[in-house]
């Protein structure tokens, strides 16, 4: 019933389902109609619009496979399908290998890796990073994820583990084992000095060089297995490996079929031939050796054999094979190439020679070491021995060279056993293993045409591998049902052990083949006689060929394989022969008798050297004696793999696996294309399908309770969710699933039958369906209704304004129009009248004229046509005749074929109508309906009649009326006619009389016209001259105007051009400067790191040392003369540590120590290279900008020159208006007699005075002006050329200085002061006379030893420093108050150009006036001047009155300082005794409190209790909370600054180290803490700050107060310790970075990617055996607050400890974008997250995050910027992708993406609801077209170890330090305030 009931429902139409096809395997087809049980077929649609019928077994009944859902499909993890099943699997595969690129895919336990023919960048360090750490089912399918599965198994459950990784040759084994050794190379590292790990992949290029060779399949084919069991130690760091190889492909090296090659060795060794070293080795082309050129393909593409062989030998070198073995090596590589090159010829039958002289042999011989006729005899012969005799047997020339090639063989086979040997020597070590791990890299199952003894073994190891592998999928199954307590049924797999004991059992074929070897005549044919005997009826799984009785077929668990027999025998005996071995081991050539060796030691049953992990040996325990050798010798090969492979199950079985399955996609090696067909045969071969098997035959598919009802709550009802999700799940289900053992309810897991998934996901996806399409309806009723209701009320307004218009408009036109008709009757009749008289009388003209030429002209048409018609008629009747003949003819014929087929056709149809009754029915039908058509038309026909006929009656009326009008205008006509006749003559008279004033008229124009071009031609000369007067006029104005513009245009351009030329300049200085930044903090950081490790080994030596058994006493004062190490002494401190370690250890090996002495000093001199690089830098950078102000200057130089030449024409435009103005006083001088006002009188001519006055007083400004800029320009070449003086003058100029204060006075003063600022107890003495100091200051060099008795001169020197600063101060002031005349003077120059130009227009003005009013405008203009002018002069006076008041007044200041001053010096002239006597006042103690300056004093013994209550026991969450922001740094550099007031060079050196050292104790006892890196960060930038403040340069002290300046230091310039402690706040920084980072990582996945901020939004997807990490909120899950609390913890605390705000932007900027990458990698590494969901999910997220940043305004730090990658994936998540619109906008809008993160987020894209789409191929490769020419890395993660270099920017303090007050509580009671 209920199997009925899901058939009904699963098997309807439109239902997708698969059928098998023969050249797709499976194809999809859907279901056109709906299967009811008991039908025998389905009627299916193909994908490609084919109908077919599919009809079912009528034996079983089985339907076709159901078609997962669309969502399901391209899951990471097949068990994550609904339905399990081959075409499931298959198309699953397909979907992600061709349309998402995607190579791995998860099948529970197993990982299948398809090889894509191409090399893809997913292997990186960056991906490495990115998978270490994450569970396996929390990020894509990957080998990465597999090893780092493995790698935490081992380290959690401490049992090792192991790696299987098979196929087919050329499905991609050796590279995923070469990349899961690589990533535990990188994420464990090794302990030893010997970099294990690179030796470890240093051995495969080895490997593949001598293992290795093109086949037609592959061109790096395995041609041998091997297991490499990789160490480990107790902290899971690779300590050694070890490796064992098996069943090597010994044919290979004497034959290769066509396109194969011999092992890549042999053609690296050709191709490098040229080369110096190898020309001993005689070797030339492999097209020259018979043993490379079999298989006529030498060289594989892309490949360079040259460089290969470098690797190799690279690689060889690293494992510690020096030079000489491996010449040696390559030694005995030539002579096996020689070797088949010699030939043996018959000499007859029985028989063989070498001919003499052979050069390949000789060769040989020289190379191996052996004598020429050795070799000739036992190549050609072989010894026998009986029981009485030994005698010498000749060989025909084919055993003869089968037994050279088998020499060959053998040679190669121990050649590679010595390497394999060596090269586990290399690996080995002394350290103890915990645990390992190994891969296991081996053939899979093998078929051809033909099949050998290789393909046997290699078959044999599958099933032994099938079988362990189908073991433990079945023991991994039932462990999890009887986890979860569920029910365990057995379930029926396959067990291939029938076959292994087909094998290898006793009696079984290896058996046998062992006693036919011991057999004297044992042969191929008798060994598969006893097969047939032995198993052919006992044994299903054996069976013989029918056309064949030399061969034998075993179904394997992939398939059936035959074997033919032939070579069985030989290659299991593997026989050499002796004498040849003997001659070999008569060798003077080392290396080959080293080969031999081993055939003469014992040997573990395997074959294998204890220890070494070898491959299989030939030769197995040989004994003392030769004869037992000899025995051992022959034990067989099929015996030695037995063995080699039961101890390799035994390795496996002890370990936890992990399964890789590599499939070849296709035979062509095409990338990324796919055979369903050999997928499909290596699917099956590789036991994955087996595991599908299993799986689908339980509960395939598995979920949480929580999963389940987030997934399905839309199939719930309110009523039915309950507080309990179990019970509810469980609730839901009975209803939804009837039959029970559909599903199985767990303990945390609801399992479920296959299919049922797919049952479920359809029910919902009806039910969201439905309620879409409701939502629909009532949205868009609403919208409809909603625009509707809008549309009307608008067209209602509308149309009432329209048609109110449309009214206006209409009576408004009517009126017009009837005023209109009335002008246009009237105007049209005398028109027309007008126009008809005219046309009238032309016409009767025209007509006479025309009609006659028609005339003619008709008469000879109508001759012409007559005579052509003629013509035309006997021709065209001609032809008709002929033409119509013809079409008779055929028309005939074909009426005649038409009219038959017709009538056939007719016949026909009228005989099957005449046979049924429906033929009359429908001839009377159409008769009824051709008698209504007829009645119907007869009715219109007589309605058309009558119309007609009213009309004709209306024409006529209307033909009556108008032939009575037509008979009046004859009879008017008529009389007109006569009038006409009348008038004509007078008509001629007026003719004549017109002709003759026509003539008059004629003559008259003539005259007239002459006369106009006469005028004409004047006016049109004065024309031409006046335009070319004006164009002249224009030219050179334009030319001025152009002149004039090109001048600004220059300069304008020059300025642009300096400027941009200087921002760029200073752009790339920038730019240059952050990557000299980067990278000099890069090397801090490895530079920090190497002296991490040299702290932990020397501590390590030292805890060694303790461990030893005596006693050994500490230094006691080792603490202490650690403070006296400078910064700078770090390679000294190596050297006595490496001492100290040869001392204490014993044996030990100081190769890592030395390693690190050298790379200490690399990185300090690269450091100091990078210090003066930086500085070089700086330099230039402010050569540069000085470069930059010297062209500004000449910039300015020509600016001044246009200026000059500006005001030159001004001047000469002034003096032309003067001359103006004169000639203007002339002329009213000359007219005054004639003028009634009298322009001569008194008045006029003081008009005139002072209108010349004030022309001088112009002249006289403009020459003081110029003056003034003169005197401006030489003061400042005199002030720049006195800076370059003072700069480089030197300190012994100063007495040059002093000699020129020849004033006493000023002298004095300058002594005093000095003598106030010295306060120190030693210099309190007697002062010397001031003009005895002068006297000695002016004296000869020689009494400078008698002036400095005293220490005077240093007196005098600190004076002269501070007269210096005194100078320079006012130097400054004098610059500024130039700066501020020459702005005024500026300022005056404007006002006098302004004033010329109103003179001008002025004068302009007044020109057009008439002489009384400009004589009025003149005065009034002049009085208005005055009046200003005597303003302005009285505001200057004014200034001029307060200026002096100020200046007396500073004078009173300054004169009663100086009585002070003097009063003071009087005082301190006074002797001891007076002093003493004199007592003290106490108003002096207040005085020197606020004298304090800012010091610390603290003795030299007590600087080690400093350092430890400030540094390192100072917490920063206990006492440091309460205090002042930096509070540490100002202490310590309080105390620095009493060190330098006293001088004392000692205690500052020592201060700054045990300081530095201290900072870097703590960070490395408690780098891992937030708060404590935090404040250490503050403190050591306050502590910068301070040393920068207090320094006394002139960038740093322009912010400090008067009060702060007198705090500089005075005694050292600590710049070099600036260095350091910048270098050791770098270091703290990126371990603060560091520190955050590790904080932040568990959180950012969790809180950006899978949990949901937003809830329901995103769906959860089925996730087959692997778990996912759920989006779910459990407890201790970190959510996207989390993410936000923790940044906002951060930032309180760095505020708390007081740190630069633009350090904390930096820190915000750094963190945000280890967020973003973070987060941008993850999802480009997880399917699961790339969803529309997800990335509204994570835009969302982005938000809170810049929200946060607004909220503490960091807005402005960079750090949305960072987040950008990040936004744009989300919006490449959201935005359409279907036309080429989309691209376009998404190429436009994905700028901070690269192209590989574009397509891989496209390919990713995954729907999580069926109304989702999916992306295109198309589309991707269209996206790629677009961006191929971005220019742009191709890496794909985002770097998260990247750093941003860090800047300290200057922040002075504020805060005085002589007014900071030390706690009690940092107990710091030993510090003085000074």
């Amino acid at each position: 019933m209920n199997m009925n009931r899901e058939l009904e429902y699963m098997f309807v139409q439109c239902a997708r389902v698969w059928i098998p096809d023969a050249e797709e395997v499976w194809k999809s087809a859907e279901l056109t109609k709906d299967f009811k049980n008991g039908d025998a077929s389905l009627q299916l649609m193909l994908e490609d619009g084919t109908s077919i019928e599919h009809k079912l077994d009528p034996k079983t009944k089985n339907l076709p496979y159901l078609r997962n859902p669309d969502i399901l499909v391209g899951e990471n993890d097949l068990t994550a399908l609904s339905y399990l099943h081959e075409p499931a699997v298959l198309h699953n595969l397909k979907v992600r290998f061709i349309d998402s690129k995607l190579i791995y895919t998860y099948c529970g336990i197993v990982l299948v890796a398809i090889n894509p023919y191409e090399t893809l960048g997913i292997y990186g360090t960056d991906i490495i990073n990115a998978y270490s750490g994450q569970n396996m089912g929390d990020m894509d399918p990957h080998i990465f994820a597999v090893a780092e599965e493995a790698y935490k198994q081992m380290a959690r459950d401490e049992r090792n583990q192991s790696i299987i990784v098979s196929g087919e040759s050329g499905a991609g084994k050796t590279v995923s084992a070469k990349y899961a050794m690589r990533y535990f190379a990188t994420v464990s590292g090794s302990t030893s000095e010997a970099n294990v790990e690179q030796k470890v992949l240093a051995s495969n290029p080895i490997m593949e060089a001598i293992g290795n060779a093109k086949t037609t399949r592959n061109d790096n084919s395995s041609r041998f297995g091997k297991y490499i069991e990789i160490g480990f130690d107790t902290r899971y760091r690779i300590i050694g490996a070890n490796m064992r190889t098996y069943l090597l492909e010994k044919s290979r090296v004497v034959f290769q079929a066509d396109e194969e090659r011999n092992y890549h060795i042999f053609y690296q060794l050709c191709a490098s031939s040229h080369l110096p070293e190898f020309k001993t080795l005689k070797l030339s082309s492999a097209n020259d050796f018979l043993y490379t050129r079999q298989g006529r393909s030498p060289v594989i593409q892309g490949v360079d054999d040259t460089k290969e062989l470098s690797t190799t030998r690279n690689a060889f070198t690293l494992l510690g094979i020096n030079e000489s073995y491996q010449m040696g090596l390559f030694q005995v590589l030539a002579a096996i190439l020689h070797l088949g090159n010699v030939e043996i010829k018959d000499k007859d039958s029985d028989s063989s020679l070498i001919p003499p002289n052979n050069r390949h042999l000789t060769a040989f011989c020289e190379l191996v070491g052996v004598t020429y006729q050795d070799m000739t005899q036992w190549l050609c012969h072989r010894k026998l021995k009986t029981a009485t005799e030994t005698y010498v047997k000749t060989l025909p020339c084919l055993q003869a060279t089968n037994a050279r090639d088998a020499l060959a063989k053998h040679i190669y086979a121990k050649l590679f056993n010595w390497i394999v040997e060596h090269v586990n020597k290399a690996l080995i070590t002394n350290i103890k293993q915990h645990s390992f791990i190994g891969v296991l890299d081996i053939y899979g199952f093998e078929t051809f045409e033909i099949n050998s003894f290789e393909q046997f073994c290699i078959n044999y190891a599958n099933e032994k591998l099938q079988q362990q592998f189908n073991m433990h999928v079945f023991k991994l199954e039932q462990e999890e049902y009887m986890k979860e307590q569920i029910p365990w049924t057995l379930i029926d797999f396959y067990d291939n052990q029938p076959c292994i004991n087909l094998i290898e059992a006793k009696m079984g074929i290896l058996d046998l083949l062992d006693e036919e070897c011991k057999m004297p005549k044992g042969s191929d044919d008798s060994w598969a006689q006893k097969l047939y005997n032995t198993h052919l009826k006992t044994c299903s799984l054996f069976e013989k060929p029918r056309m064949s009785n030399r061969a034998f077929i075993i179904q394997h668990f992939a398939d059936k394989v035959e074997y033919q027999c032939e070579g069985f025998l030989e290659k299991n005996k593997d026989t050499v022969n002796e004498d040849q071995i003997n001659v070999l081991k008569a060798s003077k050539f080392d290396l080959l008798v080293e080969l031999f060796q081993d055939e003469e030691k014992a040997t573990s049953p395997t074959g294998q050297v204890p220890g070494t992990g070898g491959r299989t040996r030939l030769s197995i325990k040989p004994d003392k004696g030769r004869d037992k050798s000899s025995k051992e010798h022959k034990k067989t090969v099929g015996c030695q793999f037995r063995n080699s492979l039961q101890m390799l199950m035994d390795t496996l079985n002890a370990t936890t696996p992990h399964y890789v399955r590599c499939i070849k996609p296709n035979d062509f090696k095409l990338a990324f294309s796919f055979d369903p067909k050999r997928a499909v045969q290596q699917l099956r071969a590789c036991g994955v399908l087996e595991t599908i098997r299993i799986s689908a035959a339980g509960f395939p598919s598995r979920w949480t309770y929580q999963e389940f009802f987030s997934r399905y709550r839309v199939l719930m009802k309110q009523k039915d969710v309950l507080s309990d999700k179990k019970l509810t799940c469980r609730n839901v289900l009975e209803k939804l699933v009837e039959d029970q053992d559909k599903y199985q309810f767990g303990k945390t897991k609801i399992f479920f039958r296959a299919g049922q998934v797919a049952y479920l996901e359809k029910l919902r996806a009806d039910k969201l369906r439905v309620a879409c399409i409701r939502i629909q309806k009532t949205i868009r009723c609403w919208l409809a209704r909603k625009k509707y209701l809008r549309k009307r009320s608008a067209a209602i307004t509308i149309q009432r304004f329209t048609r109110g218009y449309q009214a206006r408009c209409l009576a408004k036109f009517m009126r017009r129009t009837q005023a209109a008709t009335i002008i246009q009757k009237y105007q049209r009749m005398y028109m027309e009248r007008k126009r008809y008289k005219q046309k009238q009388a032309a016409a009767l003209v025209m007509q006479t004229i025309l009609r006659a030429y028609m005339a003619r002209q008709k008469y000879q048409g109508l001759v012409r046509e007559h005579n052509a018609v003629i013509i035309q008629k006997r021709v065209r009747g001609w032809l008709a005749r002929c033409w119509y003949k013809r079409c008779l003819v055929s028309l005939v014929y074909l009426q005649c074929c038409f009219r038959r087929m017709k009538a056939r056709r007719e016949l026909k149809k009228l005989k099957i109508e005449a046979r049924s009754v429906e033929h009359f029915k429908k001839l009377n039908k159409g008769m009824e309906n051709k008698i209504m058509q007829l009645q119907r038309r007869i009715d219109e026909q007589s309605k058309d009649n009558r119309s007609i006929n009213e009309k004709l009656v209306s024409l006529e009326t209307s033909s009556t009326a108008e032939r009575e009008r037509m008979r009046g205008e004859l009879s008017r006509l008529r009389g007109v006619e006569e009038d006409a006749k009348n008038k004509g003559n007078q008509v001629t008279s007026l003719l004549e009389q017109l002709e003759k004033l026509r003539k008059e008229l004629s003559s008259t124009q003539k005259e007239k016209k002459t006369i106009e071009d006469w005028a004409q031609t004047y006016r049109d000369e004065m024309e031409k001259m006046v335009s070319e007067l004006k164009d002249q006029n224009c030219s050179l104005k334009k030319e001025k105007d152009d002149l004039n513009r090109l001048i600004q245009e220059q300069s304008q351009q020059m300025t642009e051009k300096m400027a941009r030329a200087i921002v760029e300049k200073t752009q790339q200085l920038e730019t240059d400067l952050n990557e000299e930044r980067s990278r000099y903090q890069n090397l801090l950081t490895e530079h920090r790191r190497l002296e991490e490790k040299y702290d932990d080994l020397k501590e390590a030596m030292v805890s060694s040392n303790v461990s030893k058994p005596g006693h050994r006493r500490t230094d006691s004062t080792h603490s202490s003369n650690e403070s006296e190490y400078t910064y700078n002494s770090e390679y000294a401190e190596l050297e006595e540590g490496s001492r100290a370690a040869e001392d204490v250890t014993r044996g030990m090996d100081t190769s890592l120590t030395l390693k690190l002495q050298k790379r200490l000093t690399e990185l300090e001199q690269e450091k100091q290279s990078l210090r003066n690089e930086l500085e070089n830098r700086e330099d230039q950078f402010q050569r540069a900008r000085a470069r930059d102000d010297v062209e500004f200057k000449k910039a300015r130089g020509a600016e001044l020159e246009y200026e000059s030449l500006k005001r030159q024409e001004l001047e000469s435009e002034n003096k032309k208006l003067k001359h103006d103005l004169v000639e203007i006083r002339r002329s009213l001088l000359g007219n005054a007699a004639t003028g009634a006002g009298a322009p001569g009188s008194p008045a006029y001519k003081v008009v005139l005075e002072q209108l010349n006055a004030s022309c001088e007083e112009l002249e006289v400004r403009k020459e003081e002006v110029l003056i003034l800029r003169s005197q401006l320009v030489s003061q400042k070449e005199a002030m720049h050329h006195k800076d370059e003086k003072e700069t480089m003058t030197e300190p012994s100029a100063y007495v040059e200085d002093v000699s020129k204060l020849k004033d006493a006075g000023e002298l004095k003063q300058a002594y005093i002061g000095l003598k106030d600022t010295n306060r120190s107890p030693r210099f309190m003495r007697k002062p010397l006379e001031v003009s005895d100091l002068l006297s000695r200051l002016r004296s000869a060099a020689p009494d400078f030893h008698k002036l400095n008795e005293d220490g005077e001169l240093w007196l005098v020197n600190q004076g002269l420093k501070e007269t210096i600063r005194l100078l320079e101060h006012q130097l400054q002031t004098q610059r500024r108050g130039y700066d501020s005349e020459v702005e005024s003077l500026r300022g005056e120059l404007q006002n006098v150009k302004e004033e010329n130009n109103r003179q001008q227009q002025l004068l302009a003005q007044n020109l057009q006036l008439p002489p009384e009013a400009r004589i009025e405008a003149s005065l009034q203009h002049e009085i208005t001047r005055l009046t200003n002018e005597n303003l302005d002069l009285m505001e200057q006076l004014e200034k001029q009155d307060r200026t002096i008041r100020k200046l007396k007044k500073q004078l009173k200041v300054y004169s009663k300082r100086i009585g002070e001053m003097g009063a003071g010096q009087t005082e301190g002239q006074t002797s001891p005794g007076q002093m003493v006597d004199e007592p003290i006042h106490p108003v002096n103690i207040p005085r020197r409190e606020k004298d304090f300056q800012g010091m610390l004093e603290y003795k030299k013994e007590d600087e080690l209790k400093l350092v430890k209550n400030l540094i390192l026991e100072l917490k920063p969450r206990g006492v440091a909370v309460n205090l002042i922001p930096g509070l540490p740094a100002y202490i310590l550099f309080m105390c620095l600054r009493h060190a330098d007031y006293v001088n004392d060079d000692q205690k500052v050196r020592t201060l700054l180290t045990s300081t530095i050292n201290s900072i870097k104790k703590i960070l490395k006892k408690r780098g891992d803490d937030f708060e404590t890196v935090s404040f250490w960060l503050s403190n050591t930038c306050r502590f910068l700050h301070c040393l920068k403040q207090y320094s006394g340069d002139e960038a740093f002290i322009k912010h400090n107060t008067q009060r702060q300046n007198e705090h500089i230091l005075s005694n050292f310039d600590l710049a070099e310790y600036r260095q350091v402690i910048s270098d050791l706040a770098i270091q703290i920084y990126q371990q603060l970075i560091k520190c955050m980072e590790n904080i932040l990582q568990p959180m950012i996945v969790s809180g950006m990617l899978e949990h949901e901020t937003i809830q329901g939004v995103s769906g959860v997807k089925p996730t087959g055996l692997r778990k996912r990490t759920s989006s779910i909120v459990d407890e201790g899950t970190y959510t996207l607050d989390s993410i936000l609390r923790q940044l906002s913890a951060f930032h309180s605390t760095m505020c708390q400890h007081g740190t630069d705000p633009e350090l904390i932007k930096q820190v915000v900027k750094q963190q945000f974008y280890i967020i973003g990458a973070v987060t941008l990698n993850n999802l480009l590494l997880r399917k699961d997250m790339c969803s529309w969901s997800k990335g509204m999910q994570i835009r969302y997220n982005v938000s809170q995050l810049e929200e946060w940043l607004r909220d503490k305004g960091l807005m402005t730090c960079g750090a949305k910027e960072t987040l950008e990658p990040l936004i744009q994936a989300a919006q490449l998540l959201q935005v359409k992708k279907k036309t080429d619109e989309d691209a376009e906008a998404i190429c436009s809008m994905c700028l901070a993406l690269t192209t590989a993160q574009i397509v891989k987020v496209l390919n990713l894209y995954t729907p999580v609801n069926e109304f989702e789409e999916r992306v295109s191929v198309a589309f991707i490769r269209t996206i790629q077209t677009r961006l191929r020419d971005r220019c742009e890395s191709p890496q794909l993660l985002m770097d998260t170890k990247m750093i941003y270099p860090v800047t300290f920017p200057f922040n002075p303090s504020s805060l005085a330090l002589e007014t900071i007050q030390i706690p009690s509580s940092l107990n710091l009671s030993f510090l003085t305030r000074v």
